[in-house]
């Protein structure tokens, strides 16, 4: 047995999980060899519907409405899913492979000796979801960051670099180092994941199933079947299914934050009069507008789309419903109208700082993206400043 296969022999039942680099021939050929020489009842594949359906459908890109996208609060998470869609398919472009090839061989092989193939993971935008809302202002930048980063990196990646991804050193220090980067984006993308994985591999039907999955997560999904099969944990995964909702603090906060906005200007009225309100009025619309437009002239947003910028982050702050990056991503979108071929390279563009500044959807997500960072920023600031303006 090699180290990217683990056999489990739990209540009657033989669990064969077999461990791939997403991007590796090697991975391809392990799997659809290992279904055909197992003959098992069932083929469990870590993929959801929503990413088989894309992976059948490359083209799916050109249906995109990236004004629904922002009106359905989807910013963030589409050029998230971009980015990482354009790092996997960069790596499988220097070893000849395109990313989730060993999955498509997986089930192609399924479907042609008649076996059932199942997709056991988590849909994507949940995964996403959960990984942004339980991150803190700072861990979000972080994520960010880290998004970019491995899209721009240039390093060609040999085909022997992508097999050592399957062992077990390589995988553990890349998880330790994940882990003390961005502790909760490893619970969300890694351990529950390991949890929804086994549980849907242990629902799978017949006594015999092949699972194929992503090496890193062969320790934990090993531990957590292993547990299920015990009844020491639940094969109930309903909890890691929806987004977290937003604690309590959180919902006061953003409910105060007009209100401490608003008490400020008028304690000022009674302070300082009239002029006092309006300097600080002045103060809080420099900071809030200034630095959202400042993101939209850092993303080349349009001059109409940087006045937006400006006039709108004021009143996202004032209603919590309304975010500064829907009003500077729709007006960017309807100045700089989308073209099918910019459907066409999305993923491909989304790979480069100068491509996605080209692309016209990604273009839109970006000067979403900034313009929602520096209004945030500016809100930060403003309060301290008001403060200081009122007891100047």
């Amino acid at each position: 047995m090699s180290q990217t296969e683990k056999r489990l022999e739990l209540n009657g039942r033989e669990i064969i999980l077999i461990g791939t680099a997403h991007i590796s021939n090697e991975s391809i050929n392990e799997a659809t060899a290992s279904i055909r020489n197992e003959k098992p009842d069932c083929v469990a594949i870590e993929l959801d519907e929503q990413r088989l359906k894309s992976m059948q459908d490359p083209d799916s890109w050109k249906n995109l409405d990236i004004i629904k996208v922002l009106k359905e609060g989807q910013g963030f998470l589409m050029m998230a899913n971009l980015v990482l869609s354009s790092f996997q398919k960069r790596m499988g472009v220097d070893v000849g492979v395109k990313p989730g090839d060993e999955m498509k061989s997986s089930i192609a092989v399924a479907n042609e000796l008649k076996i059932p193939a199942v997709m056991v993971d988590r849909p994507i935008k949940v995964t996403l979801q959960r990984a942004w809302a339980k991150n803190s202002f700072l861990g979000k930048c972080k994520l960010l960051a880290l998004l970019f980063s491995s899209a721009f990196e240039k390093e060609e990646i040999s085909s022997d670099q992508i097999e050592n991804l399957k062992s077990s050193n390589e995988m553990d220090t890349m998880m330790n180092e994940l882990a003390d980067y961005l502790p909760g984006v490893k619970t969300v993308l890694i351990d529950e994941r390991d949890q929804y994985l086994a549980s849907h591999i242990w629902k799978c039907e017949g006594n015999k199933v092949v699972a194929v999955l992503g090496a890193g997560h062969l320790p934990g999904v090993e531990r957590w079947i292993n547990e299920i099969a015990t009844e020491k944990k639940s094969s109930n995964t309903t909890e890691i299914e929806s987004v977290p909702p937003k604690g309590v603090g959180s919902k006061i906060f953003g409910a105060a934050f007009p209100i401490i906005i608003i008490g400020l200007i008028v304690a000022g009225f009674f302070t300082g009069g009239a002029q006092m309100s309006l300097n600080m009025i002045w103060h809080w619309l420099l900071w809030n507008g200034s630095l959202a437009a400042l993101g939209c002239i850092i993303a080349l947003g349009n001059p109409l789309t940087i006045i937006s910028g400006f006039l709108g982050a004021p009143l996202g702050t004032l209603n919590p419903f309304i975010a500064v990056g829907l009003f500077t991503g729709i007006v960017q979108a309807w100045v700089k109208k989308p073209k099918v071929s910019d459907m066409e390279h999305l993923v491909e563009d989304a790979g480069s700082l100068k491509g996605i500044y080209h692309n016209r959807i990604t273009h839109v997500l970006l000067v979403f993206l900034l313009s929602s960072i520096g209004g945030a920023i500016g809100n930060i600031i403003a309060v301290p400043s008001l403060v200081s303006a009122l007891f100047a």
